[in-house]
């Protein structure tokens, strides 16, 4: 108990710089691949924190790891930073209001997820060097998570190969230990090649690339029915063939996610969906091409990691909101449906309107996150961090303008201080790294790992979200 709390003082001495830190990352939004700025702001703080640096991890300009501490376990800590297309938002303004500019957004929360993980991380490093204790902690800055990827990559290059624990968390309206339930997924490009022809004088002798495109779309829609209900899948037409209706569309292209609980499941879907694309190219007599942009394994839980963290949750107590948050956070809920707030308080098993967001509990999420690949490589476990108000949708205005207000600021350094105790557990304690890994083991042993992207993929750096 007492060196939990020296830990969450060490946390508390250096918040300020890293809810700046977080601050700044917000006021600089970058999509996936294309964190640049961000990047470099986690860099010069793990410069200025003594973290020894290596950049260009796994071959991603934007990943970077800082290391500190000698021998002994080694701890993770997983951050991020990449913001949203069309998610511009001004702060703490509880309307839609656009800043100026190319129109991301952080509506995920990922400048307080990063900023709360390295804090955490320098906290851990703080507490070794003034006690001399062996172990080593890392803070892994992890681009692209929206759709991008890069943990798998990096675990698929050995970026974890020798870690013994990884911890990371997410913002949410409640705090606890996280469900380890997401969905895998991938994402897919089917590019369609036809002929070009003039409409209405020679329509016989074109091949529309976008019809193909279309009736691969109605071919999805309508397998819908006949997929596991937990399954998700989503397109974006990425390249419709130009704005002539004229001329017959020569090539469309149109990225597919496809989502299922695990990766044997996912696989027999993508079977599926490729069948579609191939019997849309048969109809409109177009060729099809696939290519995988991405992909993420599930989340693989473990239970003494949970318990470990859960009972650092339950010491530490809830956040310090106070009745100025409160009143801030329902100032926002006026902006949602009742079914928003209500669906938030169902999905955290919190019985209605009971209770603040700081209740021990957290919602499985049945979105997809690249933590999972990291996951089947080591034993993981995530927090829930609350920092926006009950009933927030993720991914929307309304959380990029909590971005920066009292109470995600307070959300960040409470959550960091649940992960630097989790990882000072894990330090001291060999027997909770070795029933960690024992769990971890016992649920890959029939599964071993294989990263679901394909050997010849390579991280895209360039990538469109």
């Amino acid at each position: 108990m007492q060196n939990t709390e020296e830990i969450w003082r060490l946390v508390d001495a250096k918040q300020d710089a890293f809810i700046a830190l977080s601050d700044r990352v917000w006021e600089t939004p970058e999509l996936c691949y294309a964190e640049f700025k961000s990047c470099a702001e986690h860099t010069a703080m793990l410069e200025a924190q003594g973290f020894r640096v290596t950049r260009d991890v796994a071959g991603i300009p934007t990943a970077v790891v800082g290391e500190a501490g000698e021998e002994g376990p080694v701890i993770a800590i997983l951050g991020e930073y990449d913001a949203l297309p069309g998610l511009s938002q001004e702060a703490g303004v509880a309307e839609p209001r656009t800043l100026p500019g190319a129109g991301y957004g952080h509506g995920c929360g990922h400048n307080l997820l990063g900023s709360a993980s390295l804090l955490a991380a320098t906290a851990v490093k703080d507490y070794l060097d003034a006690h001399g204790i062996k172990g080593r902690v890392r803070y892994y800055g992890c681009p692209a998570e929206e759709g991008g990827a890069a943990k798998g990559f990096m675990a698929r290059a050995g970026a974890f190969k020798d870690v013994d624990i990884a911890i990371s968390w997410h913002p949410s309206s409640f705090s606890g230990v996280n469900e380890p339930v997401s969905l895998a997924n991938t994402r897919i490009d089917f590019s369609f090649t036809g002929r070009a022809s003039h409409a209405a004088a020679a329509p016989h002798l074109g091949r529309s690339a976008l019809d193909a495109v279309e009736l691969m779309n109605v071919g999805v829609n309508y397998m819908r029915e006949h997929m596991p209900s937990d399954a998700r899948v989503h397109y974006a037409i990425l390249d419709a063939g130009g704005i002539a209706p004229n001329v017959v569309q020569a090539f469309a292209k149109v990225r597919y996610l496809i989502r299922a609980r695990n990766l044997p499941e996912l696989n027999r879907l993508i079977g599926r969906v490729r069948k579609i694309a191939d019997g849309a190219a048969l109809m409109t007599e177009t060729t099809v091409q696939a290519q995988v942009v991405s992909a993420v394994s599930n989340l693989m839980g473990n239970v003494p990691l949970e318990k470990a963290m859960h009972d650092n949750l339950t010491r530490l107590g809830p956040p310090p909101f106070d009745d100025a948050d409160r009143v801030a956070a329902a100032e926002f809920q006026t902006t949602l449906s009742e079914e928003d707030i209500e669906s938030s308080f169902r999905r955290a098993g919190v019985p209605l309107r009971e209770g603040v967001p700081l209740d021990a509990k957290s919602a499985p999420m049945m979105g997809s996150t690249d933590v999972g690949d990291v996951s089947w490589v080591v034993p993981t476990v995530q927090a829930r961090g609350a920092t926006y108000a009950i009933g927030t949708p993720g991914h929307s205005w309304q959380l990029t303008a909590q971005g920066k207000m009292a109470a995600a600021h307070k959300g960040l350094v409470h959550v960091a201080k649940v992960m630097a105790g989790t990882a000072l557990e894990a330090i001291r304690n060999a027997d909770l790294v070795a029933q960690a890994k024992a769990d971890h083991q016992a649920r890959i042993g029939r599964t071993p790992y294989v990263c679901p992207i394909p050997d010849d993929v390579e991280p895209p750096v360039r990538m469109s979200v």
